[in-house]
């Protein structure tokens, strides 16, 4: 079940590139959505990547987990604080939390690795 994230986050980036190239002031007002949310203020922007971690894992979206993950890391995120955001998002999705919390893991791994 091994995966490279770093290729997955290159995969990603060609897929984000490719669907706010198609769909105009969409994708803008999306990237400028999600610029304003991670944007430190009362929370640090690593606060905030590890937040939309939990919610990725607990949604499932496993692209999510790959972006939040690597934003994470690059924002600073430590791998401990990696493994309590992974215990938060198991408390608030039992055993799915379990499964994608891995991926999370797996994913962290690869980009501190990779730091």
């Amino acid at each position: 079940m091994s995966e490279d994230y770093n290729e997955k986050m290159h995969e990603l980036n060609a897929s984000y590139k490719q669907v706010f190239g198609a769909v105009g002031d969409t994708g803008a007002g999306f990237r400028q959505l999600h610029a304003d949310a991670v944007a430190g203020g009362a929370l640090d922007a690593k606060t905030k990547e590890l937040m939309a971690v939990a919610v990725a894992i607990s949604i499932r979206c496993d692209g999510c987990i790959t972006d939040h993950v690597c934003n994470a890391v690059k924002a600073g995120a430590t791998q401990e604080e990696i493994n309590e955001t992974v215990k938060v998002a198991i408390m608030m999705s039992g055993g799915p939390g379990v499964i994608y919390g891995g991926k999370a893991l797996a994913a962290a791994k690869d980009f501190l690795a990779n730091k």
